[in-house]
Parts: C-alpha cells; sequence; structure tokens
C-alpha cells in the first residue's frame, strides 16, 4: 500500500471514537462462525476466536454479504461489531504441532454452518478495539486462557473441501465460489488453513486471506473474460451507500481496469487524498499498493461481465465523504456488486459517458485526470481516433 495511504488511514483510525462494550474475563454466548488471524510477527502471530455474550442467531455480527441489503448503517454495523471480543493465542504458522490445539478450533470454528455456543475465559479483562480499511471492525481483545466449543455442524461444502487433503487451495476456493458459497464463509476457513494439500496447510493473516481470495476469484473469472467480445457501447453504473459514491465506467475495449479513490477533506485534516492503481490486458503482478479494495472492487466487475459473456475495459472511481468510516474491504466488493446488478446508463461516446459519469461526482474532472492513467489514455486515443477520421474524410 503506497506510504502516503497507509499514514491516511492510521491518521483516520486514530480518529474513530467509538467505544466497546466492557467485558468480564469470562464469557459465554453463541457466537457467529467468526475468527481472526493477525498478521504482526509473522510468521508467530496471535490468532483466535471473534466471540459475543449474544443468545441465539447472531449470524448478522459476521455476514457482510447481509449488510447493504439490510440497509445497515455504518453506526449499526459498528455497533454490532463492537460486540464481538477476540481472543488470542500466540502462534507460529512455521510450527504446527506447537498450535494445533487452537487451531483446529479455529477450523471447526470457521467451518461451521451456523453459529456454535462458545465459553472463552481470558487472562485479563478485554479492552481495546480494532478498525481498519481492509478487515471487519471488532471490540475488545485479550489472550485466552481457555476456550471450549459447543457442537457444531460444518457447511457440507466447506467440510468436503476440508477433508480433501489432495485439492490444492485455490482450486478449492474457486470450487466453492462457484458452488455458490458466500465469499465471507470461504475466505474465513482460508483463512485458517483448512484446505489446501495436507503438508502445505497453514494459517494465512485474516487481512491477506481476504485480498487473496478476492485475487485467485477474479484471476479465474478474467481467464474467461478475456476471450469473450468487447461490450457494444459505454455504460455508467453506481452506487451510493455509507458516505460512499462509487461510479464504475465500462467501455467498449479490451479488459483494462483502474481504481480510482478520493478521500474528501474533513474526514482526516484538511487535505483531499487520492490513490490509485491499474492494469493492462495482461496479468497484473505484484501486490496493488492501493489495497485489497482493488481486488474487491475487480472481482465484482469480473463477476458481472463473466455473466453477460463480454469484456471492457473499466475505470472506477470512487469518492469517500465526512463521516466516512473504515468498515473493511467488504463495503468496496458488495458496493460494487450492488452497483452492477442495479442497471446502468449506456452511452455511444466517452464523451458522454465521462459527462454523465461526472455530474455524479463532487470533484472535477481535471482531478480525476490528473490521478488517472486510463482517463488520460483514452482522451488521447479519442483524439487520435477524431484525427484518423478527418484525415480520412479530407483524403475522399
Amino acid at each position: 500500500m503506497y506510504k502516503g495511504k497507509a499514514s491516511y488511514l492510521n491518521r483516520l483510525y486514530s480518529k474513530m471514537s467509538f467505544k466497546a462494550v466492557e467485558y468480564s474475563e469470562k464469557l459465554s454466548g453463541s457466537s457467529p462462525p467468526s475468527v481472526f488471524i493477525g498478521r504482526f510477527g509473522y510468521p508467530r502471530i496471535a490468532v483466535g476466536p471473534l466471540l459475543t455474550v449474544e443468545q441465539g442467531d447472531s449470524s448478522i455480527l459476521d455476514l457482510p454479504e447481509e449488510w447493504l441489503p439490510q440497509n445497515k448503517s455504518a453506526s449499526d454495523i459498528v455497533d454490532f461489531r463492537m460486540q464481538l471480543i477476540r481472543g488470542k493465542q500466540s502462534v507460529n504458522v512455521r510450527d504446527p504441532s506447537s498450535s494445533r490445539g487452537i487451531v483446529t478450533k479455529l477450523q471447526e470454528i470457521a467451518l461451521a454452518k451456523s453459529p456454535l455456543e462458545m465459553e472463552a475465559e481470558f487472562k485479563k479483562k478485554p479492552t481495546g478495539r480494532f478498525f481498519h480499511e481492509e478487515v471487519q471492525p471488532f471490540g475488545p481483545s485479550a489472550a485466552l486462557k481457555e476456550l471450549n466449543l459447543g457442537n457444531s455442524k460444518f457447511n457440507p461444502q466447506l467440510e468436503k473441501a476440508h477433508y480433501d487433503t489432495d485439492l490444492k487451495a485455490k482450486e478449492a476456493v474457486i470450487r466453492l465460489y462457484e458452488k455458490g458459497v458466500l465469499f465471507s464463509s470461504i475466505q474465513k476457513a482460508f483463512s485458517t488453513g483448512a484446505f489446501g494439500v495436507e503438508k502445505n496447510r497453514k494459517l494465512v493473516p485474516t487481512r491477506w486471506s481476504i485480498t487473496a481470495v478476492d485475487s485467485a476469484l477474479s484471476s479465474h473469472l478474467l481467464e474467461e473474460i478475456k476471450a469473450y467480445e468487447p461490450i457494444g457501447e459505454f455504460r455508467v453504473y453506481e452506487s451510493t451507500t455509507l458516505n460512499n459514491r462509487f461510479v464504475v465506467i465500462l467501455m467498449p475495449t479490451m479488459w483494462r481496469y483502474e481504481w480510482v479513490e478520493a478521500f474528501f477533506p474533513s474526514i482526516v485534516g484538511d487535505k483531499l487524498e487520492i490513490f490509485g492503481d491499474y492494469e493492462r490486458f495482461g496479468r497484473k503482478t505484484g501486490y496493488s499498493p492501493v489495497g485489497g479494495c482493488y481486488y474487491s472492487a475487480r472481482l465484482a466487475v469480473a463477476e458481472k461481465l463473466k455473466e453477460e459473456k463480454k469484456q471492457a475495459g473499466v475505470i472506477i472511481l470512487r469518492e469517500a465523504y465526512p463521516g466516512y468510516i473504515p468498515l473493511g474491504v467488504w463495503n468496496v466488493r458488495e458496493n460494487m456488486r450492488m452497483a452492477m446488478q442495479q442497471g446502468s446508463r449506456s452511452f455511444e461516446s466517452f464523451n458522454d459517458a465521462v459527462a454523465y459519469a461526472s455530474s455524479r461526482l463532487k470533484l472535477r474532472l481535471g482531478t480525476w485526470l490528473q490521478h488517472s492513467t486510463l482517463f488520460r489514455e483514452e482522451f488521447v486515443q479519442k483524439k487520435l481516433r477524431d484525427f484518423a477520421s478527418c484525415a480520412v474524410a479530407k483524403s475522399l
């Protein structure tokens, strides 16, 4: 991730004023199938479940696919995410034998079909809270002293992939996705090392696993999409929720993709912050400097193109307004999915599509042009096409 963006987000996290609920050293409840695998200090990291004292069906606390359809506000999401308490135990991912007990329990949680009863005792009272642009927020944390799980039923699709110890992890992810298993369920199980050739299985930090699954699925879809004919017109899609606006421009070209995001001044400090990244027809190499949102948005667009059996050039423009709260890249993925399913406006020319897109955004077109490589290229190509057309007309 860009140093500038990382610095900006760190300042943003520090401004979050939501308070987590206080809990004692012991708790029990019907917790959603939820785990968190840390990354700091890798390969020795803190891992554990996310628990709640809620009774009954607590699925909504960790089911991001349902938050937008149920019209949950940012405050709603933060309020119930603060109910989740993170238990922590230090493990070394390169020494499986030393952590087999906790890893087995985490896999049992991640593979569960529905919330399961958990009892936990901590070494001290859980404290603090967690916000991040790529991972859903959660409440207080503390080191685990003991963790006990009630009986659970596994999701049969996840269970089948888990016990297939000859199936590669990436193939398991793709197969589960194609069978309709929710992204969040696949990602959590993947992060606990529940998939893959048996000797290669290991824990994957939550933040890394989200991007890994987004990247693997979108790359898989793009292998097919790049063989299709381009769409026949320019299109603009959009979505506005949770103090974000997303505008998507599809162009009748071969696949190329750009993500540009603007964070407005009054969120943190008094400076507009804009970050972006892009790829051309060939496979993207290296991790995007703007982070996991790049891959989450790419997956949502790829799903739509796969559905239509078409390819296109794609420019996505995001504006994050005052009041924006970092809730995780699920926010990008699900907003983009919603945008791509809500229908679009079609245009015969790039200029018309851009004019409409600009009318839906607060920033001026010139600002986007300064930060968008594909935007600038398309304007240059348009001028070249116009020049060529004029030259041909004069020769006739």
